[in-house]
């Protein structure tokens, strides 16, 4: 079954591209947006964080929570 999912490297990339998608949908005209995707897909969650920082708040926290492998 790990092999079938790409274990936990695989739920990573998975919630990654859910955030990408759902930041894609709502945030693509925020400041700091494409500068949010870079450090998603590179996996620095502080920088990512501070890209939001200034995003709606309902935004930031469903981004921040698929980014983290949650629904």
């Amino acid at each position: 079954m790990a092999r079938r999912d790409g274990g936990a490297e695989g739920r990573l990339r998975m919630a990654r591209e859910a955030a990408y998608r759902f930041l894609s949908a709502m945030a693509g005209n925020l400041p700091g947006y494409e500068e949010a995707l870079r450090a998603l897909f590179s996996g620095d969650d502080a920088r990512f964080e501070s890209q939001m920082a200034d995003w709606p708040t309902d935004i930031r926290a469903y981004a921040l929570c698929l980014a983290r492998g949650g629904t």
